[in-house]
């Protein structure tokens, strides 16, 4: 099992380039499934949930090929099997986005029920409420879903989706893209890998209008064909990197990012006093010209603050002047890092889907676990700014969403060692 070990590190300093999004680049990984020749993805991180993906498409038929610098060829004229190796498709959430295009494509698609990590049910019932208005015949019990679509293909429906979610919105554009007719979602998912998914189902021949805003159009068409596109830069690994150096009180520079996906990040780092400015280069950060202050933060739906970057704003809150208040809106059961943190000698405590920060404590090093990815992110950020080692376990999580993690981090002057025990 291996682990981090991460010393305090003193102000970081200097440039780290972002790379391609992995909530991105999984559902367009998926979308290459409805096509009949061959798609190329560029800038797809090595990611472990990407190599998962991989598998999983490879076990459907898919023949992949990446090459050193993130090109990745999906070819899916020989798509052999619309059931998916079930132990595979257990290992990650993302896996569910298959059965979308799988529908649309071939008739039929047989998913297990996917895995990921712990932080709430997010169930698959809105992406099933989606499949039946399009007229598929759903089946599910405690092993599978399994889809069948009407002996005339999908057709396409209005549909509302009581929360905007993500992954509902992903499959269900999908499936759409090949049924007869128009389909309508409503209430749907604004983020930006929406929009990304929308720009290459186009490319692809697709008639997609309205992404990025709560109404999305799809005229269904006959068939798509490959398509070459480039995944857009992870804005949370771009979060993750402003917080690093707003926690170490350093000055860094990232590149390769969009400024509108982290606006609101931006916005609350500044409230506490952290400089963020645009430059030609990229987004500079500074945490240390001014005495630093707290702030609230609560997670919304995009453009909402994101609810992947609640832990590592709430290890930065420790770390400032105050006390602050941490509202989770999207997920049940993401606050398993604050008593990871209070090991280390923050002072949280959470009242239901609150929790509340004593800012200004001194943080020190600990044995503490990676309870999914990005509360493992939040741990390092603390052990670079705690006295003495901080141990971080399970650290799988972190690895399964960040490319380079490690050397990124060096090369910023972090003190962080990878071991396997």
């Amino acid at each position: 099992m291996a682990k981090f070990l991460v010393e305090n590190s003193g102000a970081l300093s200097g440039e780290v380039h972002v790379s391609g999004a992995k909530n991105a680049v999984l559902p367009l990984m998926a979308a290459s499934i409805l096509a009949c020749d061959e798609c190329v993805i560029q800038e797809v991180p090595r990611l472990r949930d990407v190599a998962v993906m991989k598998e999983i498409l490879a076990s459907i038929g898919g023949k992949l090929d990446q090459d050193e610098a993130g090109s990745l060829k999906i070819d899916f004229r020989d798509l052999t099997s619309t059931e998916a190796d079930g132990n595979l498709v257990k290992k990650m959430r993302a896996s569910f986005l298959i059965m979308g295009p799988l529908l649309a494509r071939k008739g039929h698609a047989k998913v297990y029920m996917p895995g990921g990590c712990t932080i709430g049910a997010r169930p698959v019932e809105l992406h099933l409420k989606g499949f039946e208005a399009l007229g598929a015949d759903v089946v599910v019990n405690d092993k599978f879903t399994e889809a069948f679509a009407p002996p005339g293909g999908l057709k396409g429906a209005s549909i509302y989706l009581d929360f905007p979610s993500v992954g509902a919105t992903e499959n269900i554009m999908m499936a759409a893209a090949l049924a007869e007719g128009t389909t309508y979602i409503e209430n749907a998912a604004e983020e930006p890998e929406i929009v990304d998914l929308a720009n290459f189902l186009n490319k692809m021949g697709a008639s997609i209008k309205g992404a990025g805003t709560d109404m999305i159009k799809i005229e269904g068409v006959k068939e798509l064909h490959g398509a070459r596109h480039t995944v857009i830069p992870d804005r949370i690994e771009t979060g993750t990197f402003m917080l690093a150096a707003a926690i170490t009180r350093g000055e860094v520079l990232i590149q390769n990012i969009v400024p509108d996906h982290v606006r609101a990040i931006a916005s609350k780092l500044r409230e506490c006093g952290v400089t963020v400015e645009l430059v030609d280069e990229g987004l500079y950060i500074n945490g240390g010209e001014r005495p630093l202050v707290s702030t609230g933060i609560k997670t919304l739906p995009y453009p909402g603050f994101p609810t992947d970057m609640q832990s590592p704003f709430m290890a930065f809150l420790t770390t400032v002047e105050g006390d602050s208040t941490v509202i989770e809106t999207v997920f049940e059961n993401r606050f398993m890092h604050v008593n990871e943190l209070n090991r280390m000698g923050a002072n949280i405590r959470t009242e239901g889907n609150r929790a509340y920060v004593q800012g200004g404590k001194k943080l020190e090093g600990a044995k503490v676990r990676a309870t999914d990815l990005r509360a493992g992110a939040a741990l390092v950020l603390a052990g670079l700014a705690a006295e003495g080692t901080t141990e971080v376990d399970e650290i799988y999580h972190i690895e399964r969403g960040y490319e380079d993690f490690v050397k990124k981090f060096r090369d910023l002057g972090a003190i962080i060692l990878r071991v396997d025990e």
